[in-house]
């Protein structure tokens, strides 16, 4: 926490916009991962800072359920 205090004040407000602006990205998409039962991408967006480029990615372009397949045709 020291070398947070110690930079300039433009990178700290930069830092904290950043981790703003990344957590609720990477919740909703590790989130949607995790219920789409797609762990290869759970796994790298975990892993992975991309600033949620790769969260947006997932959640606007793989996350969408299949047609057809119901919570009942899932086995869970």
């Amino acid at each position: 926490m020291d070398q947070l205090s110690s930079m300039p004040g433009w990178m700290t407000l930069l830092v904290l916009l950043s981790i703003a602006w990344t957590l609720p990205w990477k919740g909703v998409a590790l989130w949607k991962s995790a219920r789409n039962k797609h762990l290869v991408w759970f796994i790298v967006m975990l892993i992975v800072n991309t600033l949620a480029i790769l969260e947006i990615i997932y959640v606007f372009g793989f996350s969408k359920k299949k047609p057809g397949v119901t919570p009942a045709d899932s086995n869970c």
